[in-house]
């Protein structure tokens, strides 16, 4: 197993926090799931919570709630992306997650290799194409995966294989996610097993191995009870979770993240550790439920109201608003 979270002893006084959730991503009923989980668990912790379901009136209602802090639990754009990290930062409120240029950096799946990739963590190679192009030939040799640059939760992914009905070249009429976005990441397709490993704090928790139960991890299969599988700890050999595990902190580090974040990967099994690929690092990652961040927390000991007041404590000593215990 891998580093275990002994469950810091966290103890906040008692805060006003507003919850931000919802918005108009794609997103957003996941969003609005993390957050109804975060607003109970706090108020269980017996703080005061403030829910806002985020509109263009924001900051109005950021200004007219003034609370000590802002628990982010929006996912997708405009809630991830450093849009609403730098309205906070404007208005000079303690948020939490990561801040405005990792956002920037972390959402876009091209700007996160070129921050990881120099630095020796193993990423997919691939391009950026326009949609257009997608209709006169592929972009690299089948199979290979779509994706739109800047969304999460697998939302757009297309797999191109040679059996797949959206014809050769793609139709126009195919429907796939060159219907919605203007360009795309083409990258190789990585057969294997998708793995995925939480970042609390500096530390890196498990290796939790996803298993759907038909076709890949798309968004259905993530949010979706009993459509997935969740092995956690994973069953793969000592030096993959090994790998994993420094590979995620190294994302974590490198690209600034603060609280927590989840770094996704892919893994070859026929090609050992050379198979091993990381494919996104999530700066806001989901609090539901089937979320995987609690569900790595609660294996290493620590509950789900521990964890968010855990990220609500890294959000404050980092605004300078709480010391760090000793």
């Amino acid at each position: 197993m891998g580093n275990q979270a002994s469950g810091p002893v966290v103890s906040l006084p008692k805060l006003h926090v507003a919850v931000l959730m919802g918005g108009w991503a794609s997103e957003r009923p996941v969003s609005l799931m993390s957050g109804e989980g975060v607003a109970k668990a706090l108020e269980s912790r017996g703080h005061r919570v403030t829910r806002i379901d985020m509109d263009r009136q924001v900051a109005a209602r950021l200004a007219e709630a003034a609370p000590d802090v802002v628990f982010n639990a929006l996912h997708g754009v405009p809630g991830e992306d450093g849009t609403v990290q730098g309205m906070m930062d404007l208005m000079g409120i303690p948020y939490t997650h990561s801040g405005l240029a990792t956002s920037v950096i972390a959402i876009d799946k091209e700007l996160t290799k070129h921050a990881l990739v120099p630095h020796g963590v193993p990423m997919p190679g691939g391009r950026i194409v326009k949609s257009e192009e997608l209709f006169q030939a592929d972009p690299l040799a089948r199979p290979y995966v779509l994706k739109p640059v800047n969304e999460g939760s697998s939302v757009g992914v297309a797999i191109v294989t040679d059996q797949s009905n959206y014809g050769n070249p793609i139709r126009r009429d195919a429907r796939g996610p060159w219907q919605e976005f203007e360009q795309l990441l083409a990258e190789p397709y990585i057969r294997g097993r998708e793995l995925t490993t939480a970042v609390l704090g500096d530390r890196a928790l498990l290796v939790t191995e996803l298993v759907p139960k038909s076709g890949f991890y798309d968004f259905d299969a993530k949010y979706t009870d009993g459509m997935t599988e969740h092995v956690c700890p994973a069953q793969i050999p000592p030096e993959i979770e090994k790998l994993c595990l420094e590979y995620a902190l190294q994302a974590h580090r490198l690209l600034g993240c603060r609280g927590t974040s989840r770094s996704d990967f892919r893994w070859d099994d026929e090609q050992g550790e050379e198979g091993l690929f990381l494919l996104e690092t999530n700066t806001q990652p989901g609090m539901t439920p089937l979320s995987l961040v609690p569900e790595q927390a609660r294996h290493c000991g620590i509950d789900y109201a521990e964890l968010v007041e855990i990220v609500i404590e890294d959000a404050l000593v980092h605004f300078g608003k709480l010391e760090r215990p000793a």
